[in-house]
């Protein structure tokens, strides 16, 4: 019966716009939840839904749920056939580039803030005041009031509909009571600004209204453009791959469209370009860095028979392909499915301040018709019980509410990004907080990611007056005029060192090896089977010292010197300066640090031990797939993962992990796909960025309680009509005032 369960559920994706925060969530997965059998996962950045249905529900049913709970549902569009180079199965999402909403608010958020300045100096300055400026400042404030808070009032007029209330509801609300309250005034008292002169006070709250709007506006579209972020780590990904390929037809050479190929066709690769799709290597040997895919350092050695894989870059020699996986099949498209899947199993964890206002707005709302309706029967003066009422509203807008996450979200993302550390939005900072395990990818997160000469073994044979300085000078010497990354290593650290001399006669094997003339003695340097075409014998010895050296996860050169194999250069990836102190700080966060790594036990043990990691919490061997699968174990433990990587490799499992870390040094894809990413390469960056999220998450929640607290005191305060509305506002001023002074003091962390 199981099976037949399975093969009749298929998953629908949706593309749903209209939501703003967490409860409209919540309303789409209550809706679609009450057809029988359905189960939906809806995401709020991505403005997507996956939705598991039993074959007798169509599409129309679940699109006609969502635009009941008012919010506009279309089915996601998949391209069957492949990817273009941009990634064809995306194309569905590119029309929803959140930028859309940013660039909506723009404009509003533009004239609210051009208005609001004179509003607020009239309103504010005696000296600024002229006759019936009251009426002057109520046209002013008009267009902000209705074009520019037109977001917050749909959205609440939406939920309205569905007798539900949001953020929205009392922001609009609150605008409209301040706005209207005002106008009234005037209305009654027509000549109430006519003499500016006067002295008396007049209760207009034009500028309360004005500024609210203003900066609500400003908080939606800093987080606009944060959330645009959410779909370009696919995109990113996807143009990793190659966008042309150089196909062979009837023996000549035709460049076509990287989307083009099909399994079979022959394609040639030059050294220095992307190989356009996954194949088996035909003709030609090289060295492949495809450290893009696998995030290892190592350039993979290739030649006849050899699987190559798309958007890896073939670094010597030229190759001869035949295509064996192209389009959406190819590693890289798998990988793109791989950071989909991921970024849209993750549920947002619903808002402290939507949690609170679905329940602070009814309440509101009551208080402000109770405090009507007693004041109507106990005075009967209709002037002080419209004056209470709408004392209550002003004092309970929710302006500080508004204000307390984003503006500390833009003063500890500001002093982040001061700091190099870029923090994708609200949640992630909720993330610090829970986090208990980080997971350390090794190659350039522990590690530096570059080979460096690590030890140099003379052998027996060696010449009597051979040193070590001077074997790596030679050897240096002849590899400065190669190509190949290990070649420039050895070159490198030779310059560093005793330094290089000219070298003549010089000849290389792509994968085998280098030879040329040094100061007159004939240098041969590479692999076992270069030294071997070239008539040298190696001892038993050589052969010995070699599988040492392979053990201990190094990559290691054979030199030899007049014909006779005189040493063994060994390379490995270095451990970066601060990796040991960093993860002595995760400790002192209360995070426990693992080590994750596709190289052999051996190399990642070592590591390890350099940086104070038990061998228990080492994971070796592990595919970029199975880096994903390593994250969700954990996660099944219990335990809630932090993921530091900086490969294209770990895009899949930084977007699994509850929070991810991308270095900088890194790629963009693996930033894309993180919740935090640090501009530098050092480890000790990531402990400044998770001590920095979890000061502004407390800076948030403070402000938050003080937003709340003065509401809390304040209603009732207003409800007995102890507060004119212009204190009401000045008191509500004042708590933003609190709310962005707290924020203010996040510009000093870390100094």
């Amino acid at each position: 019966m199981d099976t037949r369960e399975q093969a009749a559920t298929r998953a629908v994706e949706l593309e749903i716009q209209g939501m703003t925060c967490a409860s409209c969530v919540a309303r789409v997965e209550r809706r679609l939840g009450k057809i029988d059998g359905v189960e939906a996962s809806v995401n709020l950045p991505l403005e997507s839904a996956r939705v598991t249905a039993p074959a007798a529900v169509t599409d129309q049913e679940i699109v006609d749920a969502v635009n009941a709970a008012g919010y506009t549902a279309r089915l996601k569009t998949r391209q069957p056939a492949r990817p273009s180079a941009h990634g064809g199965h995306m194309s569905g999402e590119d029309h929803m580039s959140h930028g859309g909403t940013a660039a909506q608010l723009r404009p509003r958020l533009i004239l609210a803030a051009v208005i609001s300045v004179p509003v607020l100096l009239i309103s504010m300055v005696p000296a600024l005041a002229f006759p019936n400026w009251g009426w002057v400042v109520a046209l002013l404030a008009l267009p902000v009031v209705t074009w520019s808070a037109w977001p917050f009032h749909r959205a609440a007029a939406v939920n309205a509909r569905h007798l539900a209330s949001t953020m929205d509801t009392l922001v609009s609300i609150g605008v409209v009571a301040a706005y209207l309250f005002s106008v009234g005034q005037l209305a009654v008292d027509p000549g109430l600004t006519a003499d500016p002169g006067m002295g008396s006070d007049p209760h207009l709250y034009f500028e309360v209204a004005s500024v609210v709007v203003t900066f609500l506006l400003l908080g939606r579209y800093l987080e606009a453009n944060a959330k645009t972020k959410a779909t370009d780590a696919l995109k990113a990904l996807l143009n990793l791959g190659a966008k042309d390929a150089t196909v062979l037809r009837d023996g000549q050479e035709v460049r076509v469209p990287a989307d083009r190929l099909e399994v079979g066709d022959v394609f040639v690769v030059r050294p220095g370009e992307k190989i356009p799709a996954d194949g088996l290597v035909l003709e030609g040997r090289s060295a492949v860095d495809a450290s893009l895919i696998t995030g290892e350092s190592l350039p993979v050695e290739v030649d006849a028979n050899s699987p190559v894989t798309g958007a890896t870059i073939n670094t010597s020699g030229r190759l001869l392909v035949r295509a064996t996986r192209v389009g959406s099949e190819t590693t890289l498209a798998q990988m793109g499915r791989l950071v989909s899947d991921a970024q849209s199993s993750k549920a947002p964890i619903a808002r402290l301040a939507d949690r609170i206002s679905a329940v602070f707005v009814p309440v509101v709302l009551g208080i402000a018709v109770l405090t009507f309706v007693l004041w109507m029967l106990l005075s009967s003066d209709l002037q002080a019980a419209f004056t209470a009422a709408v004392t209550v509203l002003v004092i309970a807008c929710p302006c500080a509410l508004g204000l307390a996450t984003p503006v500390g979200l833009l003063t500890g993302t500001g002093r982040g990004a001061q700091l190099g550390i870029l923090i994708k939005g609200a949640q992630v900072l909720e993330d610090t907080r829970t986090v208990d395990t980080i997971v350390l990818d090794k190659t350039g997160t522990i590690t530096s990611g570059r080979l460096s000469v690590a030890r140099i073994r003379l052998l027996d044979t060696a010449p009597a007056d051979l040193t070590a300085d001077g074997l790596l000078r030679l050897a240096g010497s002849v590899e400065d005029a190669g190509e190949h990354p290990i070649a420039r290593a050895i070159a490198a650290s030779a310059r560093s060192g005793p330094g290089t001399v000219p070298v003549t006669e010089f000849d290389s094997a792509p994968g085998g090896g280098v030879r040329g003339t040094v100061d007159g003695h004939r240098i041969v340097a590479g692999r076992p089977a270069w030294l071997d075409e070239n008539g040298i014998d190696l001892p038993d010895a050589a052969y010995a010292a070699l599988r040492e050296e392979q053990e201990a996860g190094a990559t290691a050169v054979l030199v030899a010197v007049d014909r006779r194999a005189a040493g063994i250069i060994s390379l490995q990836d270095t451990v970066k300066e601060g990796s040991a102190e960093a993860i002595a700080r995760f400790r002192s966060l209360g995070l426990h640090p693992v080590l994750l790594t596709g190289d052999n036990a051996v190399v990642a043990a070592q590591v390890a031990e350099q940086v104070g990691i038990p061998a228990e919490d080492v994971l070796a061997d592990v595919r970029p797939e199975g880096k994903v699968d390593a994250v969700r174990r954990l996660q099944a433990q219990g335990r809630t993962v932090a993921m530091a990587g900086d490969g294209v490799n770990d895009a899949a499992a930084l977007a699994q992990a509850d929070l991810g870390i991308a270095m900088g040094s890194g790629t963009d894809v693996a930033m894309e796909a993180a919740d935090l990413t640090v501009m530098g390469s050092s480890l000790g960056q990531v402990a400044t960025a998770v001590e920095l999220s979890r000061r502004t998450l407390a800076t948030i929640k403070t402000n938050l309680f003080w937003a709340f607290f003065y509401n809390a005191v304040g209603i009732p305060v207003a409800a007995f009509g102890l507060l004119n509305p212009m204190i009401a506002g000045a008191a509500m001023a004042a708590s933003s005032v609190l709310v962005v002074g707290n924020s203010l003091r996040l510009r000093s962390f870390g100094k």
